[in-house]
């Protein structure tokens, strides 16, 4: 087994809750194993802090899941796995959401999501990719799945050495499942839809916005699948979804469907363009959602990112008729709080308009974070009053 000992004081991440050690972070490595290995972890001074996968590939040296004794066989797995489980068990989630959520699960590089009887893996890293076989059957052990597909897309999978893959790992999956969300049906797509079929993680942020659309004309910008969509048409008297992509406008009036709604229709066509025209048209909503997809996905990124959210926001606040909601989110980890308070405030100045913010949440309690990994807490989703 390689010994990876760190330089001086970089421990301290390590032992505060984060599990990735970065190549420049190492002073030397001893021993000699296979890359994708499980490896020890030490401080300079030689006291054992965990162990985890090593790849020599990538700038994440080792990924530590093991801070005791424990061997990586598959009865950790399961253990671990099912101990995930258990906690969104205790959430009261039933129907979909996601079990194993990579480093807050200390699973790093590991995703497993649920829709009903259908399970995707999401695998990012070498080591984890190694394990896949014993997952595969942990999951059929736990949860006697209809069947498992791997969604295995990401530019992480590049920097570990990894190609692309996706498919059916067991049984069957169907090109539609239907799962109940907020007692709403959804129409999930695996194979096709974005990140491993829909967004989990706006779940209990999609169900907040009906205290906001009760009898409202309402806009929904970037609408995917409909989530915020379906969730408006509870109680709004209109729901205007909007997205640039045909398969995800077919996909909401497909769950207006589902639910018996006759309130929402769709518009097939960029979202900046359409909000551009609607103010050429001069027309106001009561409610407008704006869930972009992340606008940057690196540090370098990240000004451009912020023209973009500046951008939008000043469209939608200009749309809005005086004493209606603008809610507003961002799913860059990138993109801070602080960030995107100040970038809100910017906004509201260059159009001319007054808010309070009503509302502040953050992702979904299947979707923990850790408080010493910033990257972990990336979802912001503000309700703002916008006069």
């Amino acid at each position: 087994m390689y010994s990876v000992f760190l330089k001086k004081n970089e421990e301290k991440r390590i032992l505060n809750g984060e599990s990735l050690v970065y190549a420049n972070e190492v002073l030397k490595i001893e021993g000699k194993d296979t890359n994708g290995s499980l490896a020890s972890v030490y401080t300079y001074n030689g006291e054992y802090i965990g162990k985890g996968y090593i790849n020599h590939l990538s700038k994440v040296l080792v990924r530590i899941l093991i801070r005791d004794d424990s061997v990586d066989n598959e009865e950790f797995f399961y253990n671990r796995i099912k101990e995930a489980n258990d906690y969104r068990i205790e959430m009261g989630y039933k129907s979909a959401y996601r079990i194993v959520y990579s480093e807050s699960d200390k699973l790093p590089g590991l995703i497993i999501d649920k829709y009903e009887d259908v399970y995707v893996i999401e695998i990012s890293s070498l080591g984890m990719e190694l394990k896949k076989d014993i997952i595969v059957e942990c999951i059929k052990r736990l949860f006697n799945p209809k069947g498992i597909y791997e969604k295995c897309e990401m530019n992480l999978r590049g920097k570990e050495g990894l190609k692309d893959t996706t498919g059916i790992l067991y049984g069957s999956v169907d090109d539609e499942v239907i799962i109940t969300e907020n007692g709403l049906k959804m129409s999930v797509d695996i194979k096709e839809g974005q990140k491993t079929g829909y967004f989990l993680d706006q779940k209990e942020n999609r169900y907040a916005i009906r205290i906001y659309t009760k009898d409202k004309c309402v806009l929904d910008c970037f609408s995917n699948s409909g989530g915020f969509s379906m969730n408006a048409a509870t109680n709004a008297k209109e729901v205007t979804a909007v997205d640039i992509s045909k398969k995800a406008t077919d996909n909401v009036l497909r769950n207006a469907e589902l639910n018996g709604f006759t309130n929402v229709k769709v518009i097939t066509d960029d979202v900046f363009k359409v909000l551009r025209d609607f103010k050429k048209e001069g027309r106001l909503f009561d409610c407008i959602v704006l869930d972009p997809p992340a606008f940057t996905k690196s540090v370098s990124e990240v000004k451009d990112a912020l023209r973009g959210y500046k951008d939008i926001n000043i469209l939608a606040m200009k749309l809005i008729k005086k004493g209606g909601y603008l809610i507003t989110s961002s799913c860059s980890h990138y993109i801070t709080f602080n960030l995107f308070e100040r970038m809100l405030m910017d906004a509201a100045h260059e159009a001319h308009k007054f808010i309070r913010v009503i509302e502040l949440k953050t992702q979904a309690k299947d979707h923990p974070s850790i408080l010493s990994m910033n990257d972990t807490m990336y979802l912001k989703f503000y309700c703002l009053k916008v006069e």
